[in-house]
């Protein structure tokens, strides 16, 4: 079953453990992928240093400040796309950096398989035929874990475990 738009609409720590076991869809040229998510990371926005909308809302981060459910990409080392999916509600910046599925562990590998680049940044999850996100009720067990590639970041939020595992 298709995720409703709605469902987006919550706090991103929540999501970004249910979000383990959901299929992440994708459309290229009307074969249908299907692969489930394995692994996340929680970014809250304001407040959370590691996040890009941390401090402010800028031409980069914007699509964060929208309502929960479209797609937020961006270019990381000017070499691998990131995809994130805006969560919360608006002007919250909450999203959940997916950094694996089935097959493709690590973000940078997930996005080059499923052809995802700056193109998505913006897409509207609950109306897109390209790329969505669908459940059929599994869950995984996970286990927590600290956030990768934020050295930047005030300790505290390195030491927060929001980086979530599938444990399978």
């Amino acid at each position: 079953m298709k995720l409703a738009r709605e469902y987006f609409k919550q706090d991103a720590l929540f999501l970004a453990e249910d979000l383990l076991g959901k299929f992440l869809c994708r459309n290229i040229n009307g074969k249908v992928l299907k692969f489930r998510i394995t692994e996340t990371e929680c970014y809250l926005g304001k407040g959370d240093s590691a996040s890009h909308a941390g401090k402010k809302k800028t031409e980069r981060n914007k699509v964060m400040f929208r309502e929960g459910g479209c797609v937020y990409v961006y270019l990381c080392y000017g070499i691998h796309y990131m995809f994130n999916i805006v969560s919360g509600q608006k002007n919250t910046a909450q999203g959940i950096l997916v950094r694996g599925v089935e097959k493709f562990n690590g973000p940078g590998k997930l996005t080059k398989a499923l052809e995802i680049d700056k193109r998505f940044n913006g897409v509207d999850l609950g109306k897109s035929k390209e790329i969505w996100l669908e459940s059929d009720g599994v869950k995984f067990p996970f286990k927590r874990a600290k956030r990768v590639g934020i050295e930047y970041a005030e300790i505290e939020d390195r030491e927060k475990l929001w980086r979530f595992i599938a444990i399978k």
